[in-house]
């Protein structure tokens, strides 16, 4: 018990917790009388007391001691709950007593879970999990100025987002309206935050991008005015850091509208606000500046530009803009040194040869099938595409210009091409040098040929490229044997070729045997389905076989690729006229006529449709607007001379046919038509004194005689007699002659029957359907045309009116207008039946024949 301390009355009450309490050495508890004691009787196990202390921590629960705990002791083994104060044990006083009518709380407990309202038989629940779901938590209320300001970002963000992608998709107007709308938010934030009081905090990238998006959506709706003032918004914020950057956009809209020397300006203002450490910024910029200069035509300034970028970081496009200025001032050395540093700029990709699979190592394959035609591949090809395409150019522009020659500049391309990284592309410019020759016409040029000659031997696509030309130049000599061996070899080297596929089927088709050519044109629509090509030419030998439905749906679907084509609407119109739907066919020449407004066969083709419907104004209309664009057509010339003789305007009508007389001087019945026209109208002198002319210049011509005896019988000239003599003169050479052709006639007659039938049959289908002179490709259009129908008919009809007609001794009074009109195949007198083809007949394959045949059958 010495060891026992009692609590002094101290002002510390927590004091000497720290220091080490002999009470708990486990080894002198056999030693401690009272502990032995307590664990031999019933000391240990007496009952709680309840008395209650008010005013305490402890509550309603009973009075313990600190060391009121579960204890278990490895010396004895055995469990000693011990619920009593043990002052005597534990050597420091009762927490919970009651010294001196003070009462102290008890705090240290509550921070393990315990609880002052415990009680016996109470459940240990430190997390109060008993007590049930925890209540929601509390929302935050919107009505602070800081959730509102928040909101407001929030919305100003997704309006830019919006914006953006509405631009990504297309829609241009809806873009520029979310980029205004998001304007607007933020001018509304803004003053949010100035009205709570912090302006201080304004978000200056949000500002920033609000107004970045709005000029940018400004530019794209081609807005420039409006696009400039956005931009000058955000430069002139000296709050914004790297804002002068945008002086580029500015300098690009300015570009657009043409204003050069402002856009020079921008340019080297932003040049100027870019340090050295962003040098592709800078060379970008310097490039612009050297494109502006081109467009202003000082071009030695844009050398300046373009030499400096070549020095410090060539590239391709930089390249050839110096090639075109140096031709432009025509320097011939520098073309060739720019030309060199073309081809020596390293385009920075892998060489093809890592795409080819091993065939040893499957992981390899696997890769290399997964990166053969990624966006890297795809990227690196369009860059080498491009690079050959500058080049090739290069070389076509500068080859007639750096030598006397343009066959020796060429030459000069191809060497320096040769020891060059691009070695593949001598070949393709030596095919240009050849299709040079052949774009200029020069088909003798023995260059050409040859060029083309010297690829036989080498790899399959160059030689099916050059084996195409070949075909392709001896089919417009029209030397089809040749074009079709140059064919079939282009075909033998590369069987997908299309243009060898559409040579071959030309060739065929000269030789009129036109499904074999069908089957060739489809062919090549198998390997490129895009061909236009093949596709015209199916069209035409679908019209040829008379399978019209099928030639139709080939010229609809050339239409939805080809939407101008003058020669598909023409086809369009005619296949419609054929199948006899001539609303159809109008419709589609008046589409032909808003491409091609002033071409005078098509306007003649609408007159003419529209005379066959019944519409003379119409027809009218059409025909004089042909007239007007190609006052030479004979047709055309016809028709309005007869249009006014219809409407009795005898006047009107001479002009046309004087022009017909000047076109056809050797044509008699024109100047007949004039003499008519005078004399229709009154003036019987000068219709005397026309045809006087006209009998001076043919002095056989039975009906001018006539037309003399009657007018100077009418007149009472004295030269009636002299012309009443010649007139029978004539007359009767006419009838000896008739005599000779018909015993003639009728010899040859005899000796046909007695030929044989099967033979006269024949003979008489040969001469009554004569095989054309000209190409099949170019005869289109006459066979469905119209015919001769109305020249026979009206000579049948001329020469029944000749037998009625009176003597030449009658007086001009007896003899009807009819009749007089019609003696001489004058369509005057009579009620002239105008012909249903006025106008000259459109060949349709005749005017395109070329370009059907020969169109894209050169390399690309």
């Amino acid at each position: 018990m010495e060891h026992v301390h009692l609590a002094a009355e101290e002002d510390d009450l927590y004091s000497g917790y720290n220091d080490y309490n002999p009470t708990f050495d486990s080894e002198e508890l056999d030693n401690d009388a009272g502990f032995q004691q307590a664990v031999r009787t019933s000391h240990g196990r007496r009952p709680p007391m309840t008395a209650k202390f008010p005013g305490t921590a402890i509550g309603g629960r009973a009075l313990g001691t600190s060391f009121g705990v579960e204890s278990r002791f490895g010396s004895e083994s055995r469990l000693l709950k011990s619920r009593m104060p043990m002052a005597s044990s534990m050597g420091r006083p009762m927490t919970g007593a009651v010294q001196d009518g003070a009462a102290r709380p008890m705090t240290a407990v509550r921070a393990a879970g315990y609880s002052s309202a415990m009680t016996r038989g109470s459940t240990f629940d430190p997390l109060g999990q008993s007590k049930g779901p925890a209540p929601p938590l509390e929302g935050k209320s919107e009505d602070t100025p800081d959730e509102k300001v928040k909101i407001l970002e929030k919305k100003v963000n997704d309006l830019i987002e919006e914006s953006c992608l509405a631009h990504g998709r297309g829609d241009l107007q809806l873009s520029l309206d979310r980029a205004k709308e998001a304007g607007r938010k933020e001018r509304a934030l803004v003053r949010q935050r100035e009205q709570s009081g912090n302006a201080d905090h304004i978000n200056l990238d949000l500002t920033y991008s609000v107004l970045f998006n709005l000029a940018t959506q400004y530019a794209n709706n081609d807005m420039y005015a409006e696009a400039l003032n956005t931009y000058q918004v955000i430069v002139k914020n000296k709050m914004f850091s790297n804002a002068g950057r945008l002086k580029v956009n500015m300098a690009n809209i300015y570009f657009k509208q043409k204003n050069y020397p402002k856009a020079i300006k921008f340019y080297r203002m932003a040049l100027d606000q870019i340090s050295n450490s962003h040098k592709e910024m800078r060379i970008k910029i310097m490039q612009n500046i050297g494109v502006v200069f081109i467009r202003m035509g000082q071009y030695s300034d844009a050398i300046t530009s373009f030499e400096h970028i070549m020095s410090e970081s060539p590239n391709i496009k930089t390249g050839f803009n110096l090639i075109l200025c140096y031709y432009a001032i025509g320097d011939r050395e520098r073309m060739k040194k720019a030309f060199q540093k073309l081809i020596c700029v390293p385009l920075g990709i892998d060489e093809e040869d890592k795409y080819i699979p091993p065939n040893d190592d499957t992981h390899a394959n696997l890769v290399i099938e997964a990166i053969k035609n990624d966006k890297l591949h795809q990227m690196e090809r369009e860059r080498k595409a491009l690079a050959e395409k500058f080049i090739m150019t290069s070389a076509k522009l500068i080859a007639p210009s750096i030598e006397a020659t343009f066959a020796a500049g060429f030459d000069w391309c191809v060497d320096m091409v040769k020891s060059s990284q691009y070695v593949e592309l001598a070949n393709d410019l030596e095919i240009n040098k050849a299709i040079t020759y052949l774009r200029q016409r020069d088909f003798n040029q023995v260059g050409a040929v040859e060029t083309l000659k010297t690829f036989e031997k080498k790899d399959s696509r160059v030689k099916s490229a050059a084996a195409t030309n070949l075909s392709f130049l001896y089919f417009l000599e029209k030397d089809y044997d040749q074009a079709d061996r140059y064919a079939d070899l282009a075909m033998t080297a590369d069987r997908y070729n299309p243009a060898a596929l559409i040579n071959k089927g030309n060739t065929v088709f000269v030789k009129k045997d036109y499904e074999k050519a069908a089957e060739f044109y489809k062919e090549a629509l198998r390997n490129d389905s895009s061909c236009t090509e093949a596709l015209y030419n199916l069209g035409l030998t679908y019209k040829r076989l008379g399978r019209l439905e099928e030639s139709l749906d080939c010229f609809l679907k050339l239409h939805a690729i080809l939407r101008n084509s003058a020669q598909v609407m023409w086809q369009l119109a005619n296949l419609f006229e054929m199948l006899e739907d001539p609303h159809q066919a109008i419709e589609w020449l008046m589409q032909l006529i808003t491409v091609t407004p002033t071409d005078p066969q098509v306007l003649a083709k609408l007159g003419e449709l529209y005379d066959s419907e019944g519409d003379k104004s119409q027809a009218f209309q059409y025909y004089q607007e042909s007239f007007r664009y190609f006052p030479s057509n004979i047709d055309v010339i016809e028709w309005l001379g007869a249009y006014y003789i219809d409407t009795q305007f005898c006047e009107k009508a001479i002009q046309y046919f004087e022009r017909a007389t000047l076109i056809q001087p050797t044509q008699v019945k024109w100047q007949l038509m004039v003499a008519s026209c005078y004399r229709r109208s009154g003036n019987y002198q000068k219709a005397l004194e026309t045809y006087k002319d006209i009998h001076r210049k043919f002095p056989e011509n039975v009906e001018c005689l006539r037309f003399l005896v009657r007018l100077c019988t009418d007149m009472g000239m004295k030269e009636v007699q002299d012309y009443a003599t010649k007139l029978k003169k004539v007359e009767k050479m006419k009838e000896i002659r008739e005599q000779r052709v018909k015993s003639a006639r009728e010899g040859s007659a005899r000796g046909t029957r007695r030929e044989g039938s099967a033979s006269s049959e024949v003979d008489v289908k040969a001469v009554s359907h004569p095989e054309p002179k000209h190409s099949p490709l170019l005869d289109q259009g006459r066979d469905s045309g119209h015919s001769s129908h109305g020249t026979s008919a009206k000579g049948e009809r001329l020469s029944a009116k000749m037998r009625a007609l009176p003597g030449s001794n009658e007086p001009y009074e007896a003899s009807s207008q009819r009749d007089i009109d019609a003696s001489y195949v004058d369509p005057l007198g009579a009620p002239m039946e105008r012909p249903k083809t006025a106008a000259k007949k459109r060949n349709e394959d005749d005017d395109f024949a070329d370009e059907e045949l020969g169109d894209d059958l050169l390399p690309e």
